[in-house]
C-alpha cells in the first residue's frame, strides 16, 4: 500500500520544555521515512502553524495542540479516510485522561454536554459513527489535513484566533470539499487546570465565534447566538419584574424551561458518562471510576453549563465589536520551527 507522507504539526510556546505531543508522535505507527514531525514555537499558534505549513513537506498534516496525546494507531486510522479525493480534513475528539484531577472531570463533563456545546460536543466526546460533517464537530488539537487544500486557501486567517480554522473548514466546504469526523479517532487531552483559565476559555470561544461570524456568516452560526442573547435575557430579568412589564408568569417562563432542562442534562450525563466509562476507559491507565464519582462529577458539572452559558455569551458580545488585526512578529516572539527525528 503507498502511504502519502505526513507532517504532525505542534504549536508549542518559547521555551516550553515539556511538549507531550512531541514525544507521542514520536510512537506513531508509520513509516519513518513518510513522517516528519515539525514543533512550532511562538505565541500565536495561528501563525505558528502558518509558518509550519510553508515549510512542511507531508501531504498530509496532522495538527496537534502541545499537550494532545495521541494513541500509536490514529495515523494508521485516520490515513484511510483520504483514498476519496473529495475528502479535505478528518478529525475527532480530544478526550481528558482518567486519570485527571477530578476538577478537570467536571470540566470534561460540561464540555461533553450538549446543553453547553450542542453539536461541539462531539469535540469531547466520541458522538455517533463516522460520517461526514462540519466545522462544528471538528477542532484543531486533533485534525488530518490535506497540505495542497490548505495552501490553496492561503493558511489560516491569523486575525480570527482561536477561529481560524472554523472559518477555514467553512471555505473548503464551500468549494466541495468534504469533512469527516471519527468518533474512534481521538487524543487525550487534559481540560484546563483551574476555574479561572476555564471561565477565561468560555470568554475566548465566544470572542472567537462572533469574530467568525463578522467575516463569514454562515447559518451554522445561529446556534451561537443563543447565549448572548441568554444574557440579554438575564440583564433585563429583574427589572421587568420589579416595574412588572410582562406578567411574572410570561417573564420567569423561559427561566422554567431552562431549569428544566439543565435537570434533563444532569441526568443525561450521569447516564453517559457511565456509558463512556466502560466503552473508552475501561483499558486506560488511571484511577478507579465508581458510579458514584460519576453521578458527582455530573451534579457538579450543572453549574458551571450556566457559566458556559452565561460567559460564552459575554465573550460573543465583546467579539462582535473587537477590532481584528493580524499577527505581527514585531509585537509577540518570532516563530522558530525545530524539525524532529521520528
Amino acid at each position: 500500500m503507498n502511504l502519502p507522507s505526513v507532517t504532525v504539526l505542534i504549536a508549542a510556546r518559547p521555551g516550553q520544555a515539556e511538549v507531550k505531543a512531541a514525544t507521542a508522535s514520536r510512537a506513531l505507527d508509520y513509516p519513518a521515512d513518510k513522517l516528519e514531525v515539525i514543533v512550532a514555537r511562538g505565541r500565536q499558534p495561528s501563525a505558528q502553524r502558518n509558518a509550519a505549513l510553508k515549510a512542511a513537506r507531508g501531504e498530509l498534516i496532522y495538527f496537534l495542540d502541545d499537550d494532545s496525546v495521541p494513541g500509536s494507531g490514529n495515523l494508521r486510522r485516520a490515513v484511510p479516510h483520504f483514498n476519496d479525493p473529495a475528502v479535505k480534513m478528518a478529525g475527532g475528539p480530544n478526550l481528558c485522561p482518567p486519570d485527571a484531577p477530578e476538577l478537570e472531570q467536571v470540566f470534561a463533563a460540561v464540555l461533553a454536554s450538549w446543553l453547553a456545546f450542542g453539536p461541539s460536543r462531539a469535540r469531547y466526546t466520541p458522538v455517533g459513527a463516522l460520517r461526514e460533517t462540519t466545522e462544528k464537530e471538528l477542532i484543531l488539537c486533533n485534525l488530518v489535513s490535506r497540505r495542497e487544500a490548505l495552501v490553496q486557501l492561503g493558511g489560516f486567517n491569523e486575525a480570527l484566533y482561536p477561529n481560524e480554522e472554523n472559518a477555514l473548514m467553512d471555505e473548503l466546504q464551500k468549494r466541495g470539499g468534504k469533512l469527516i469526523y471519527d468518533p474512534q479517532f481521538f487524543v487525550h487531552r487534559r481540560p484546563r487546570s483551574s476555574l479561572k483559565a476555564f471561565a477565561r476559555m468560555l470568554l475566548t470561544y465566544g470572542r472567537g465565534r462572533a469574530e467568525q461570524f463578522r467575516l463569514h456568516p454562515t447559518l451554522g452560526s445561529a446556534l451561537n447566538f443563543i447565549p448572548p442573547l441568554f444574557c440579554v435575557y438575564l440583564l433585563f430579568l429583574l427589572p421587568a419584574l420589579i416595574w412588572r412589564w410582562l406578567p411574572a408568569a410570561i417573564l420567569l417562563a423561559p427561566l422554567a424551561v431552562y431549569a428544566l432542562a439543565l435537570l434533563g442534562q444532569g441526568l443525561a450525563l450521569c447516564a453517559r458518562r457511565e456509558s463512556r466509562l466502560a466503552t473508552f476507559e475501561t483499558n486506560q491507565p488511571g484511577r478507579q471510576r465508581t458510579p458514584l464519582r460519576q453521578i458527582f462529577e455530573s451534579v457538579a458539572a450543572m453549574p458551571l453549563i450556566i457559566l458556559t452559558h452565561v460567559l460564552y455569551g459575554l465573550g460573543f458580545w465583546r467579539g462582535l465589536f473587537t477590532k481584528l488585526e493580524p499577527f505581527s512578529e514585531a509585537s509577540s516572539a518570532p516563530v522558530t520551527l525545530e524539525t524532529l527525528v521520528h
